[in-house]
């Protein structure tokens, strides 16, 4: 299945930091393949879920100035092995990445300057075409007791049922920082409750409903003409995912959503101060307590 990773954004809210490095290659802990809790770039453990959940094509939508850098780092270099073949020990999490490498095909797609979300999405359409595809943003990881498994339910609803998007939300206090789904409980998708969705809002002052979305996704072909429909009809000044998924449901698109609970995982993103802190601290306790993002 093919999928969709964004690393295009400017991270403004992790100034100065981000000034130089990208939010995306801050390492957050994983358990390494001898056990023992190793650090993983974020984008890294992104890759890691997707493929996972059955993607074998990952499109990464890069700003120009960081094409190289992110091309270098999802790609085997057989020499790096060489150079420091005197401490194997140091190399078993490079030669795990390596295979999973492997097993995916990359393309890289530029944003030139950031447009909003669904600008890097819509980037991506050449290589993604008219095919079902996971969307996973680059500065967040899902924390599940299995990895991947949110990823390959949504995928199997949208499939089965021919949707045109399945969302993954969380319920949230304060809604008014997030795209915010309205919806009626529709029943079970294995252990994930689910939504049907009628509505979307980004950042409302005043928020319909506590349901948040995470920035996982999974899509139908549709996305593409109805980000380039508001484009062409609205001119906003940034295209956002919730203007496509917006118009999807205005045109009669179905949308469906899962809904993250105790049991099923958490989200966490690493685009604030704050956010990267706490992942930092749960993804350390996990890999300790031998439980993988």
């Amino acid at each position: 299945m093919q999928a969709v990773v964004t690393l295009a954004g400017e991270g403004t809210r992790m100034l100065p930091w981000s000034r130089g490095l990208r939010k995306e290659f801050l390492p957050l802990y994983d358990r390494g393949s001898t056990g023992e809790p190793v650090l993983k770039p974020v984008a890294h453990l992104v890759v890691e879920s997707l493929v996972a959940a059955g993607a074998d094509h990952v499109t990464i939508v890069v700003q120009p100035r960081d094409a190289g850098f992110v091309q270098n780092y999802f790609s085997v270099d057989p020499t790096f092995l060489v150079r420091h073949r005197r401490t194997p020990e140091r190399l078993r999490e490079t030669r795990e990445f390596y295979r999973t490498l492997g097993r995916v095909q990359f393309g890289f797609v530029s944003q030139p300057r950031a447009a909003g979300f669904g600008d890097a999405v819509l980037r991506a359409e050449a290589t993604v075409g008219a095919r079902p595809f996971f969307l996973h943003a680059g500065d967040g990881v899902l924390l599940e007791p299995h990895r991947g498994a949110a990823l390959r339910a949504m995928a199997a609803l949208r499939d089965a049922e021919s949707l045109d998007a399945v969302l993954l939300v969380r319920r949230v206090a304060d809604a008014r920082r997030y795209g915010v789904v309205e919806g009626v409980p529709a029943g079970r998708a294995g252990p994930f409750a689910r939504l049907a969705v009628s509505a979307i809002t980004e950042k409302p002052p005043r928020p319909r409903s506590s349901w948040a979305a995470t920035a996982v996704y999974v899509f139908g072909p549709g996305l593409f003409p109805a980000l380039r429909a508001v484009r062409r009809e609205e001119h906003p000044r940034e295209l956002e995912l919730t203007d496509g998924i917006r118009r999807l449901l205005r045109d009669g698109g179905r949308v469906a959503a899962l809904v993250l609970g105790p049991r099923t995982g958490a989200w966490r993103s690493v685009g604030s101060p704050d956010g990267y802190a706490k992942a930092l601290v749960q993804t350390r306790s996990r890999a300790r307590r031998g439980v993988r993002p």
